[in-house]
């Protein structure tokens, strides 16, 4: 397995280009099994979960060209299969959203018990629930989903103990396109990578009202055309990133970033004592000074988001006081904590919180990624870290984070991944 190897205590200065978003590119992708003809997708990330999902529209019947100017081309040639294997969604949890499309498109569909990143339970029941309300006849066998059935609008309420549902959302949306009648969702998550995919089905023909809000209204529709589509920017990108330069003392400018999608994210480097500009191409942020304590805590959409949770507990701990950053969305999330404690990071958890004592510098150290935000947790902290810092089991943040190292140098930091063997 790869690694990178950080020297760390270098302030990153400069630009970095935001990639497009990889938690809205995923649904989408699974979103082109429901289309008739060709889609020419614009600012899909090459990351490895995108690899993995093109290689499921593959086994699931698509044609999957990339072009030249970097666009992505789908269309759908065989309805025939039915079945997303093991094989392939035990790698990433997005995979389960092709039952909706299979189901709508094709009236049934098979699809495994999902995987991913180890962040604790995390059932699909929001989403079997939601199948069911429209019709479907769900058995789980073998550690298989299998649903079939005629699907006819009705009213659904998705959130759950942990609030709103953003793939069981998508998948009940997707599904609802070419349901029969009217279908109205209640509690629906609203980020803006569910925002942004209601907005490609309607560029694609589906009737979708209430976008982005928690109650979204879907009139079945008897097909769906093909079209083009460009990605948002990547938040999580970004905000790990901004998270980076400030935990290493710096100034740079995220182009491509939406402020409007990160309020949470730029109010809390705010709060820390961070400059935060937003410009019409993007935002700047500069950090001039120590950091200060926060106490954070983790929220659906428009809240702090959970995917950076791990990212800005690294940077807290290197906060002039003490943070508290409780998780409310997975509160098992902490996995990265250890990691960051081998570091010399003061973090003890209690409960669904991290209570983080500030140190004044981290040192570079051997760590290991646990998943996709956790890696990139350590990523910020050897950044930020005097000496050589080493992260292992790299492959989690390419998961989630397209030329890392690229972006990094970009900014300054003196970064170099070893391949596996060397």
């Amino acid at each position: 397995m790869d690694t990178i190897v950080i020297e760390g205590g270098i302030p990153l200065k400069g630009k970095v280009r935001i990639s497009g978003a990889k938690n809205a590119a995923l649904p989408i992708l699974a979103a082109t099994l429901l289309v008739d003809g060709e889609v020419r997708l614009e600012g899909v990330p090459d990351l490895r979960d995108i690899r993995t999902m093109l290689g499921l529209l593959q086994e699931l019947g698509s044609a999957v060209e990339k072009n030249a100017d970097g666009t992505i081309s789908l269309t759908v040639a065989d309805q025939r299969a039915v079945e997303a294997p093991y094989r392939i969604v035990k790698e990433m949890r997005a995979s389960f959203c092709v039952l909706g499309p299979l189901l709508a498109r094709r009236g049934r569909g098979m699809v495994s018990m999902p995987g991913g990143c180890n962040l604790g339970v995390r059932p699909v029941d929001l989403h079997l629930k939601g199948l069911r309300a429209l019709g479907a006849k769900i058995t789980i066998k073998g550690g298989d989903v299998h649903a079939e059935g005629a699907l006819k609008g009705d009213e659904i309420f998705l959130s759950g103990a942990f609030g709103s549902t953003v793939l069981g959302t998508a998948n009940v949306m997707m599904a609802a396109t070419l349901a029969e009648g009217r279908t109205i969702i209640e509690g629906a998550a609203c980020e803006p990578e569910v925002s942004d995919l209601a907005r490609f089905l309607v560029a694609c023909g589906a009737k979708i009202e209430g976008i982005g809000s928690h109650r979204v209204v879907i009139d079945g529709v008897e097909r769906l055309r093909g079209t083009s589509w460009r990605m948002i920017p990547d938040r999580m990108e970004a905000g790990t990133f901004m998270a980076a330069v400030a935990a290493s003392g710096g100034d740079a400018f995220f182009e491509g970033a939406d402020p409007s999608h990160m309020g949470a994210v730029l109010e809390a480097l705010k709060a820390c004592g961070v400059a935060v500009e937003r410009q019409k191409t993007g935002v700047r942020i500069c950090r001039d000074g120590r950091l200060g304590p926060l106490d954070l805590t983790t929220l659906p959409y428009p809240g702090f988001p959970t995917d950076l949770q791990a990212p800005f507990t690294a940077l807290l701990s290197l906060a002039d006081g003490m943070s508290v950053v409780t998780e409310k969305i997975y509160p098992e999330r902490f996995m990265h904590v250890p990691e960051l404690a081998r570091m010399g990071a003061d973090i003890r958890t209690q409960g669904p919180s991290a209570i983080i004592h500030g140190v004044k510098s981290l040192d570079g150290a051997q760590v290991m990624a646990s998943d996709i935000r956790g890696g990139a947790a350590l990523l910020v902290a050897g950044l930020a870290a005097t000496g050589t810092t080493t992260v292992h089991r790299i492959y989690h943040v390419d998961r989630g984070y397209e030329r890392v190292e690229e972006k990094l140098r970009a900014l300054g930091a003196r970064t170099r991944r070893i391949p596996e063997g060397e």
